[in-house]
């Protein structure tokens, strides 16, 4: 079966190539792959930015259906609808496997990176990490159930968000999009930030229910923000940019006593004012990957129609297009890629 893969370290090294179809193992499924997103850690790992396990197929935003379950699988059966989880493998016995932080398991090998992933026709991933689908969900939207989950964790689950709070949302990318949608549904009142670049996705930002939509470089954000809240500041900054200006912007705009989430991923060190943290106060966090609770979160608002997923994807190409997908990530020019398989 085609499938694109990192093939050895280094930059690039990524191509579409033959590998052998996957069987599944005791207390495993194999996934007929329906639709696959391409995230930024793939154009990470296409850079070698991201450390991967080549050769490795890459992929790890995805949902299908079942064709084959093993032996030991009783929770799900061939035909079920569903998408999975990335911590393809982990050591259940550390301190984080025990609590159900697995996320953080310092053994994890994640999906599309760890081990072979989505880009292809067919995915085998462990029982334990699979979830089924909403009926009313469909594989588009279903796709990108992962990085949901993934705002869910870092919105709800690391930050807190209460009603009639002012939420400023730094950065209208996937994730910031998926995050202020999730931060109106917790009550808040959400300010989406961007640049003049951004404009369609600030416009689609509003579409999807943020109160207000700001160009930094058009408008103050300083100044709007004191004018919302009395002159004290955010009441919740998530980052979402993964810049840096994002970040020393996010953290003025804090208010004393307020959080301040990193949910981009930088990619490297940056220069930043640390001590606004003493004085303010600030309660400031971040988040890695996900869990089971925030995907059966993230599953039920989509399946309650409370958060959109679909509207996020400005394109949909085959595997074997995956480097226009690519490029097209890197520059900006959309906001999510669906590939599906071929052959």
């Amino acid at each position: 079966m085609k499938a694109v893969v990192k093939f050895k370290e280094g930059t690039g090294n990524v191509e579409v190539r033959d590998v052998p179809e996957p069987v599944a193992g005791p207390s495993e499924v194999k996934i007929e792959v329906k639709a696959a997103g391409i995230c930024g850690t793939d154009i990470h790992i296409y850079y070698d930015e991201f450390q991967s396990n080549p050769p490795v197929v890459l992929g790890h935003e995805f949902c299908g259906v079942i064709r084959e379950v093993g032996e030991n699988v009783t929770e799900f059966k061939v035909g079920d609808r569903v998408t999975s989880e990335t911590a393809a493998k982990v050591c259940g016995k550390c301190m984080f496997c025990r609590t159900g932080n697995y996320n953080l398991c310092p053994q994890r090998k994640g999906l599309g990176y760890g081990v072979n992933g989505a880009f292809t026709k067919y995915c085998v991933v462990r029982k334990d990490i699979v979830h089924l689908l909403p009926d009313n969900v469909d594989f588009v939207s279903g796709a990108l159930s992962e990085p949901l989950s993934c705002a869910v964790h870092g919105t709800i689950e690391q930050t807190g968000i209460e009603a009639g709070e002012v939420v400023v949302v730094v950065g209208p990318g996937p994730i910031g999009l998926l995050s202020s949608q999730i931060a109106k549904v917790e009550g808040g009142f959400v300010v989406v930030i961007g640049l003049s670049v951004d404009k369609e996705k600030l416009s689609l930002a509003k579409k999807l229910g943020a109160d207000m939509e700001v160009n930094i470089e058009k408008e103050n954000p300083e100044e709007i923000v004191k004018d919302l809240t009395k002159g004290y500041g955010a009441d919740v900054v998530l980052e979402c940019s993964g810049s840096p200006s994002g970040a020393r912007l996010g953290l003025k705009l804090a208010r004393k006593k307020g959080k301040f989430t990193q949910m981009g991923l930088l990619g490297k060190p940056i220069e930043i004012d640390f001590e606004q943290i003493a004085y303010k106060e600030l309660q400031v966090t971040g988040f890695f990957s996900h869990n089971w609770s925030s995907w059966e979160k993230a599953l039920n608002l989509l399946g309650q129609g409370k958060v959109q997923t679909k509207p996020l994807v400005t394109e949909e190409l085959p595997i074997t297009e995956w480097k226009k997908g690519f490029e097209k990530k890197e520059k900006g020019e959309t906001i999510k890629t669906i590939l599906y398989p071929v052959g």
